[in-house]
């Protein structure tokens, strides 16, 4: 059994059949991609697994536990955290700030009990947010002001804030769109870095150079459902994929 197991999900908007009978099993320690056309169901299966959609039918079940029913932030508490297309983060605070401010939102209960407590944590948090930021290569603008960064620093400083949670799963939508062939190539090298750390990644792509430099697993995702899935060469080489879902070539 997976990490992810995902069985016979369906997801409904009126009369928009946006899910169908959706089956995924990603094994721990894998990058799985999601590939597939605009308007395939991509966001909203990782909506229905991050709790910002409840599947109108179906399971979700992570680590043997379902995460139907909890809410956005006790599914992030399971160990689930998410890197969204537009990076996220507050621009009006430095690259430090911004790494110490969901540790300090996963811990939060650790701050109620003494003063010491509190600001040895702090302390503590600080000094781990420091080390994360040198492993994604941005400790040396650590008091930098968010808004002046690159979308290349900023998916990285994003990137940081997700691994200060310590996720079990980490789930990445486009983490590459729009940026300069020399960023994406940097971020690729970045998520390798991050899977030796043993992280789970779920992937959702449109770029195949990104896809087929990280992935273990494709699944390709049209309609609602999984069409094909398998290990790079094999989606490579499938005339189904190449033909209806990627322009007719693959490389």
């Amino acid at each position: 059994m997976g990490i992810l197991e995902v069985t016979n999900v369906n997801k409904r908007f009126g009369g928009l059949r946006a899910l169908h009978d959706l089956n995924l099993s990603v094994d721990e320690g894998t990058v799985h991609a999601i590939i597939g056309p605009n308007g395939a169901g991509k966001s909203t299966m990782l909506n229905c697994f991050v709790g910002r959609l409840i599947p109108d039918s179906g399971s979700v079940m992570f680590n043997g536990a379902s995460l139907l029913g909890l809410k956005p932030h006790e599914i992030n508490q399971t160990g689930v955290a998410r890197v969204f297309q537009t990076p996220e983060i507050f621009g009006d605070l430095s690259l430090l700030d911004n790494v110490v401010i969901p540790a300090l939102a996963k811990h939060d209960g650790a701050f109620k009990l003494n003063a010491w407590q509190r600001v040895t944590s702090r302390l503590e948090i600080r000094e781990e947010a420091e080390h994360i930021l040198e492993v994604v290569g941005l400790i040396e603008q650590k008091a930098t002001i968010c808004s002046s960064l690159s979308r290349g620093d900023k998916r990285r400083l994003e990137l940081a804030m997700c691994l200060i949670q310590h996720p079990k799963l980490l789930l990445l939508d486009e983490p590459t769109a729009g940026m300069s062939r020399a960023d994406t190539n940097n971020t690729i090298d970045l998520l390798k870095k991050i899977g030796e750390r043993g992280i789970t990644k779920i992937i959702i792509e449109h770029d195949m150079h990104v896809v087929f430099s990280l992935a273990t697993k494709i699944s390709v995702l049209a309609q609602g459902t999984i069409i094909a899935q398998g290990p790079p060469e094999e989606i490579k080489g499938d005339p189904r994929v190449i033909e209806a879902y990627l322009g007719g070539e693959l490389g």
